[in-house]
């Protein structure tokens, strides 16, 4: 029988229909090989791309030459524009602003054929660490007031390049998304002066019931209330506001979860394409004690339709239970 289940943080409500669906063995897809032809992200083409905003490289200082392992670029085709002012105003009954903003690439890695579940953990860490000098540079603008962190892997998750990056995008606005989890969050901590991210890391390590896999700092989920097949949550299990305020190592704890939660996607969907989306604390807020920053990988499994438009719940066809065991013992 179908479920209604509501999210303990946002509130958004979804279905669990089993019965529409399919098996978790029966998501899976054949692995596609990346193609060839010219690739701007590719060693040796860095005059095709914006001028660069960093790199590590270790043999030299030059910039926009080889020999990198990640380099961080300006979108080519930005949504937003560095330059100008916010300048706020009001048009009858409508808000407006001047599109301003950062949007930045990471690429990744400089070998092509590479998806970034076939990088060590100490290359994620690298990532993670570039992330976070990302985060803490365009925090220095006091025009933004926060940064989001995504990566589209796939042209079905909205991928147009296949060599592997991700994406930053620095705005004057907080997001909806991360104003309604801010919201619900703080809520419950006036109320019971927890954090709600902590209590559910408490419930989901007692039962056991959704947990993916877990280290000594991390945890791995399938949310109790998912939008999607296989959703999965990545959270630290000590309580972190913000992603760019943590102590060193947990970088690589981050990354060891990362790449842990990647290959099991990849192993039991056959490498489906998929968004990360990292949720962190807007960049100009203090330490907030109601909030716990994570990551939540979605697989492009299914199409949202006219029911999700038009209601703003979601319908999804594998339950988080089995999603779980599946992707626990995929991996032994």
């Amino acid at each position: 029988m179908s479920e209604w289940r509501k999210d303990p943080i946002v509130g958004r409500w979804v279905i669990i229909s089993s019965e529409r669906g399919k098996r978790p063995s029966d998501w899976a897809n054949e692995p596609n090989a990346k193609g060839g032809g010219f690739c701007p992200f590719c060693p040796g083409n860095e005059s095709k791309t914006p001028p660069e905003i960093m790199a590590l490289r270790e043999l030299t200082n030059e910039r926009d030459v080889g020999g990198w392992t990640i380099r961080v670029i300006p979108n080519k085709f930005p949504a937003v524009n560095i330059e100008g002012e916010v300048n706020p105003k009001g048009y009858g009954n409508f808000d407006m602003m001047n599109g301003v903003g950062a949007h930045e690439v990471i690429i990744e890695t400089p070998n092509h054929a590479y998806d970034l579940s076939d990088l060590s953990i100490n290359e994620i860490e690298k990532i993670m660490l570039v992330y976070r000098n990302r985060i803490d540079e365009l925090t220095k603008d006091p025009r933004f007031r926060y940064v989001l962190i995504f990566k589209n892997h796939g042209v079905a998750a909205g991928a147009s390049l296949e060599h592997s990056h991700s994406q930053i995008i620095a705005i004057p606005i907080v997001p909806k998304r991360v104003s309604e989890e801010l919201e619900g969050s703080k809520k419950f901590y006036q109320f019971k002066k927890r954090c709600i991210y902590c209590d559910v890391i408490k419930q989901e390590v007692a039962t056991q019931l959704r947990v993916v896999s877990m280290t000594e700092n991390f945890l791995t989920i399938e949310p109790y209330a998912p939008r999607f097949p296989f959703e999965t949550w990545l959270l630290p299990l000590n309580h972190y506001s913000h992603f760019e305020r943590m102590p060193e190592f947990m970088y690589k704890e981050t990354a060891s979860a990362l790449k842990d939660a990647l290959s099991r996607i990849n192993l039991a969907l056959g490498y489906p394409p998929f968004n990360f989306i990292l949720h962190s604390s807007p960049i100009q807020d203090e330490n907030l004690f109601h909030y716990h920053w994570h990551i939540e990988i979605i697989p492009k499994l299914t199409k949202v339709a006219g029911f999700e438009w038009g209601s703003g719940f979601y319908i999804n066809s594998t339950s988080p239970e089995s999603a779980a065991e599946y992707l626990t013992n995929i991996i032994q």
